[in-house]
């Protein structure tokens, strides 16, 4: 029975490696996309990263079947989301990188246009996944995605003024 129990353990930990080398890299970029760090300074992406991998590895046996990187997209999304909440009451940001185009968005709106257009979940299970209705998901979306392709505009530069007003 031990002899059983150390041949399946080896096993585990075998496809959790495999698993890991294979989805850890691109659950690290969305989890810095959802947090707006930067790529090379993202210990808050990092950490959702590493509860995610843990979560996943402590469920591993209970997966039959069941994809681990959809798991593990899971817990990264709820953790972000969660922990967003408890920290402000509302999804809102926290130490963004201001070169990011993703930290003009709603930790909400970041949240979404990942996993929609980043990861491809569909907007259903997003919206499952979530609790929101799918229209909710889809106008957060649509929004998000019209900010970063139409950034709003600063005041107008001090010299154009200035020569407008000499005219």
């Amino acid at each position: 029975m031990r002899q059983r129990q150390m041949v399946q353990g080896t096993r585990r930990a075998r496809e959790f490696e495999a698993f890991v080398a294979g989805a850890a890299g691109r659950l690290l970029h969305a989890a810095t996309l959802l947090t707006a760090e930067a790529p090379d300074d993202n210990p808050r992406a990092r950490r959702l990263l590493t509860l995610a991998l843990a979560h996943t590895y402590a469920c591993w046996d209970r997966l039959r079947g069941e994809d681990p990187y959809d798991r593990a997209r899971q817990h990264l999304a709820l953790r972000f989301a969660h922990g967003a909440w408890r920290r402000h009451g509302v999804l809102l940001g926290a130490r963004t990188h201001p070169d990011s185009p993703l930290s003009r968005l709603a930790p909400q709106e970041r949240l979404i246009l990942v996993l929609r257009l980043y990861e491809g979940v569909a907007e259903e299970q997003a919206a499952a996944l979530l609790g929101l209705p799918a229209e909710r998901v889809r106008t957060i979306c649509d929004r998000a995605t019209a900010t970063l392709l139409h950034p709003p505009r600063g005041p107008a530069p001090a010299v154009v003024t200035a020569k407008v007003a000499a005219s």
